[in-house]
């Protein structure tokens, strides 16, 4: 199972990296104006906010790619960054869009599920 808890975590870091790249360059571009689902007068006013947020999502695909390697003592930083993914997943969700609950929080949780069984 610990295999599989790994597996999940690189992916969620994966999914994190995506985030960066959407938020930090392809936010104000066609595909990601049509991700998030927004008109170019909106992308060009936000993208300093954008680029901050994907820069913090950023930092929590480092934390876990941190946690996993640090190998089998990584656990803890895994579980914290997980939490941290968590936790921003259902914020967004409820102050952004229900989608970001199932995108980001649910593979996150379901990744700590895994990783506190293991």
């Amino acid at each position: 199972m610990r295999i599989l808890a790994n597996l999940l975590t690189a992916l969620v870091g994966a999914l994190h990296i995506y985030f960066l790249v959407l938020e930090m360059f392809l936010w104000d571009q066609p595909r990601g104006r049509r991700i998030f689902g927004t008109t170019p007068e909106f992308a060009a006013a936000s993208k300093a906010l954008a680029a901050n947020q994907g820069l913090y999502n950023g930092f929590l695909a480092a934390g876990l790619v941190w946690g996993l390697w640090l190998g089998g003592s990584g656990t803890a930083v895994k579980i914290f960054f997980l939490c941290c993914v968590v936790i921003a997943g259902i914020y967004g969700a409820y102050t952004v869009n229900r989608r970001i609950l199932f995108v980001q929080a649910a593979p996150a949780a379901l990744t700590l599920g895994l990783l506190l069984m293991s």
